[in-house]
């Protein structure tokens, strides 16, 4: 038996890779999978991989890019949810503030420096023609700081996805003045260049058995409850959520790798842009 460390966000578009696991999909083919969840998202991961904590990530995009270009030895071996993220734009539902302009000088708060909700933070001020060296962050960890935050006012606004944040929203913590999708397939799966070297069949499998629970994923009787009780979100919410969400058994096309780093590149996230080689790993 080979044992794999993968991480991922406890949010519903894991939600397959949990049912393979409890039904022993990998075991069935040698392989222990032990998933970790990651609430504090994309920077926590990516340390996680540079450290070898983990040896898989489902993983933003624009979070894994960034820090491949800086230098993490991971590779991209194919894209896992090739819909956009919807990021909703949150603030305390007391706040004064109206409109996504309201924000501009503004404090952000992010789960850590480098992560998603950092890195559509300038995406969102590039949106809005807003100077990006003006944006000022507030570290949270979790969405629970991000809640804590807010409603002291040691941040003014908190970006992160709409339907995972919506049961907040819904209770009155928080209020949604806009949203932010990403340009982009939203999460890719990384894997550590060193496992890649040493296990590519390892990798390929696990690839196989993800990409075959996907394609079928919506199929599931009942899935849209099933994901609601488990997600604490209300069905008619993720039923929307399922008809705008696709997701990807492909790897990570050139034209869209370039299209993300010409625009973390130009948003200054990344200070030079690397080859596709140096980021992708195809089989």
């Amino acid at each position: 038996m080979t044992t794999i460390k993968i991480a991922g966000v406890p949010e519903h578009f894991n939600l397959p890779w949990h049912l393979a696991i409890d039904n022993n999909e990998f075991q069935a083919k040698n392989i222990d999978l032990q998933w970790t969840d990651v609430p504090e998202g994309t920077g926590k991961m990516c340390q996680m991989l540079r450290s070898g904590e983990t040896d898989i990530a489902v993983i933003l995009t624009e979070g894994v890019v960034k820090d491949i270009v800086a230098g993490s030895p991971t590779k991209i071996v194919q894209v896992y949810v090739d819909s956009p993220l919807i990021w909703g734009i949150h603030v305390a539902t007391k706040s004064p503030y109206k409109t996504i302009a309201d924000l501009e000088n503004t404090k952000c708060a992010i789960s850590r420096v480098g992560s998603g909700s950092q890195l559509m933070a300038y995406a969102n001020a590039g949106n809005q023609n807003w100077n990006t060296n003006d944006l000022q962050f507030e570290i949270i960890n979790t969405i629970d700081g991000a809640v804590e935050a807010l409603t002291a006012g040691t941040a003014d606004y908190f970006m992160w996805e709409r339907f995972m944040t919506k049961p907040l929203v819904d209770k009155g913590t928080f209020r949604r003045v806009g949203d932010c999708p990403t340009p982009w397939p939203c999460f890719v799966i990384a894997v550590r260049e060193e496992l890649l070297e040493q296990q590519p069949e390892v990798i390929k499998t696990i690839l196989e058995i993800i990409n075959h629970k996907t394609e079928g994923f919506k199929d599931i009787t009942n899935i849209d409850q099933i994901l609601a009780h488990k997600y604490h979100q209300k069905t008619a919410d993720i039923q929307e959520w399922l008809s705008l969400t696709t997701w990807s058994q492909k790897p990570l096309a050139k034209n869209l790798l370039n299209n993300v780093q010409n625009q973390l590149f130009d948003l200054k996230i990344i200070d030079k842009k690397v080859t596709f080689d140096e980021i992708v790993k195809t089989f």
